[in-house]
């Protein structure tokens, strides 16, 4: 099968002729690969930033962002059958009997970072013809989610974080009922297929949301956060002090862009009892200078709270497909513009190497053909 690989002991990014997958357990299931997201961790892999192949193989294939068709089921595959549209989860557990996160399938909290992701570390990825999976690691969606399923992954980022903001925030007897932002504000910080996602489940939920980006006025990201009824602020022409004058107090940042000096700058004026969610993953810079006395003393008397949060359980996975419908019949445009091309695997050097442009790119195996 063609697939697009790298080969990280030889620096090369490039289609390789890899091995069709056979079903070996009665729990597998055998999925014709339909679209595959591109995002900054597979452009990172491709800079040879990380990224590590299966154990004895040279190349890791690519892709964690997917949507499938299931083509053949065994015996006891039960949450799928032949014909339904799937996307598999990411993260397979470690193997030791002593991280109780992995024991209970929530490798997504795994303690000793020993876990496989597919198409990132020791495990192949989605950016093939065919892919083999266990059932229940697939999560069947609605026929209708056909355009636009393979951004479910992206948003499952800010569906975990939503379910643990609602498990902290039980903490304030007065808050309304859980999943409800009514009467919040929220600033999403970045203008990205994951921040647009994470502002459209935020407005859903009731919060008076305002993303924050370097994006100009004019662009499509902009366009689409205000077409969903986001306050739209460009950071090129206001500082993170005119941002706080325009929102008011902030009860919830959602970060979505990997800037730290900016992140953190953003903390210093999160609100009372805020919670501040963290989802980028900088690369090595030089150090920033922060005013820690300040970020300290407000955490400390404003009830502030910060986490991080990183891949997805079947959980988050479930309520993203869940939100994605209602996003389609609230936003259809706006949630259509997120993806703003499909190309051929062939063309994986000028997307993975290349500047493509727009908000996000995907490779389908429909298109072109």
């Amino acid at each position: 099968m063609k697939a697009i690989g790298v080969i990280p002991s030889k620096r090369e990014i490039k289609l390789v002729d890899h091995p069709e997958p056979k079903m070996a357990a009665p729990d597998e299931a055998l999925l014709k690969m339909l679209d595959i997201g591109v995002c900054g961790t597979d452009k990172e892999i491709c800079a040879f930033q990380y990224g590590t192949p299966p154990a004895g193989e040279e190349h890791l294939v690519l892709g964690h962002e997917s949507l499938g068709e299931v083509v053949a089921v065994g015996k006891n595959v039960t949450r799928v059958k032949i014909g339904d549209l799937v996307v598999p989860s990411v993260r397979r557990p470690c193997p030791h009997a002593t991280c109780a996160a992995c024991r209970h399938d929530r490798q997504d909290f795994c303690f000793t970072g020993e876990f496989t992701e597919r198409g990132i570390n020791r495990a192949h990825g989605y950016m093939t013809e065919l892919v083999v999976e266990r059932d229940k690691y697939l999560n069947p969606l609605p026929k209708s989610l056909r355009e636009v399923g393979v951004l479910v992954e992206p948003l499952t980022i800010a569906e975990k974080a939503l379910i643990q903001v609602w498990d902290v925030q039980e903490r304030l007897p007065w808050t309304a009922a859980a999943g409800s932002g009514t009467g919040h504000r929220a600033v999403v910080l970045g203008a990205g297929p994951v921040a647009l996602l994470g502002a459209m489940a935020l407005l859903l939920r009731g919060f008076d949301t305002f993303v924050y980006s370097l994006e100009p006025e004019e662009s499509p990201n902009a366009a689409t956060a205000k077409s969903i009824g986001a306050n739209y602020v460009c950071a090129r022409t206001a500082d993170i002090a005119e941002l706080a004058r325009r929102v008011g107090s902030i009860d919830l940042v959602y970060e979505a862009t990997g800037a730290a000096q900016v992140a953190f700058h953003l903390l210093e004026v999160l609100g009372t009892n805020g919670v501040f969610i963290l989802t980028g993953v900088p690369g090595r810079k030089a150090p920033i200078e922060l005013d820690a006395d300040l970020l300290m003393r407000n955490l400390v008397l404003k009830n502030q709270l910060v986490f991080g949060t990183v891949n997805a359980g079947r959980e988050a996975f479930e309520a993203a497909i869940k939100d994605l419908e209602k996003f389609v019949q609230k936003w259809p445009a706006a949630v259509r513009s997120i993806i703003t091309r499909r190309y051929p695997i062939e063309a994986y050097a000028d997307v993975l190497l290349g500047k493509p442009g727009g908000i996000k790119n995907i490779f389908s195996f429909d298109a072109g053909r």
